[in-house]
């Protein structure tokens, strides 16, 4: 039996470590609702004299005090859809490569450059989009774009190099690594004795990979995209190198355009006017409440499907 003392000490410390762990585990909840609060208390200005027509509105005029967000907010999702529809089938088919097809040699080689690749800082890859990849763009592949599909108003107008098809590009190569990664290591945590009884069964490599390291892996595989979708959701310095910072709407994906994270980067500096910073908080407000819902509705959707995989 231990001694009273013994017993009350381990009383007092198993009190302390429930506490700490609980405290570990509201402290982000607790930070979320923190930053909500202050940044609705900031924005409050702004929400009271435009309400919901901020929302809907493309006036964004400081010299006249009108301001709306629609054109960041639509800036802002057709950049991250276009780099996730860019991104998503590189990431997974790097993954493949590497865990799958790649010479063993070569495998580690490779995997250390993806990683290094997410290590490089987001205005590298801003200045590279600008004074590299825009110019390549600009006289070579948006000119073919507009003569071969210019029936089509996405890629209908003139070739200035920057606009949303460079900044969705220039996000693509930014959130390829960071997913591409993610998913190599689900890949590698399938067991091998699953892949070598498909391949004793007479499978091949497309279909070990399709029906075992796949449905093995899945899960995995959709939070490394939602990884990525989370960064290029509010990526700031890339995009507000090649991406125009025009508020204006367009059908054309080579116009400039503007995001609410280029905004904020661009204009923050300059607001003296209290409606014009309040403006500018809600827009942040605004991107808040956007990677909120996105990444909640994601993380939803992954527990409900994981709970009907249980029930069947």
């Amino acid at each position: 039996m231990p001694r009273p003392s013994k017993r009350r000490s381990n009383d007092i410390i198993e009190v302390l470590f429930q506490f700490l762990t609980r405290f570990s585990g509201s402290f982000i909840l607790i930070l979320l609702l923190i930053m909500l609060a202050s940044l609705t208390w900031e924005a409050w200005p702004a929400i009271k004299k435009f309400g919901l027509r901020f929302l809907i509105s493309t006036e964004w005029d400081p010299v006249l005090g009108n301001f709306g967000a629609l054109t960041t907010i639509l800036g802002t999702l057709i950049s991250t859809a276009l780099a996730m529809l860019i991104a998503v089938p590189l990431a997974i088919g790097v993954a493949i490569f590497l865990t799958e097809l790649a010479p063993q040699p070569l495998r580690p080689i490779l995997g250390t450059a993806i990683e290094l690749l997410a290590a490089i800082p987001s205005i590298i890859y801003g200045m590279w989009g600008l004074f590299t990849l825009a110019p390549v763009l600009s006289e070579y592949i948006q000119p073919w774009m507009t003569e071969h599909l210019g029936f089509i108003p996405l890629f209908d107008g003139p070739p200035m190099g920057v606009g949303m098809f460079t900044a969705g590009l220039v996000l693509s190569i930014m959130i390829l690594p960071f997913m591409a990664s993610v998913i190599r290591d689900c890949f590698l945590m399938t067991p091998q004795v699953l892949k070598e009884s498909a391949y004793g069964l007479g499978a091949t490599t497309w279909e070990v990979i399709k029906d075992v390291v796949l449905p093995y892996g899945k899960r995995g595989v959709i939070g490394g995209l939602f990884l990525g979708l989370g960064r290029a959701l509010g990526e700031t310095m890339a995009v507000t190198f090649v991406i125009g910072n025009a508020h204006e709407l367009s059908w054309s994906l080579f116009d400039p355009a503007n995001t609410i994270a280029s905004t904020l980067a661009n204009e923050f500096t300059e607001a003296s006017d209290p409606i014009y910073l309040a403006a500018l908080i809600e827009l942040a407000l605004v991107l808040f409440l956007i990677t909120f819902v996105i990444l909640g509705l994601a993380e939803w959707w992954l527990y409900s499907a994981n709970a009907g995989g249980r029930k069947s």
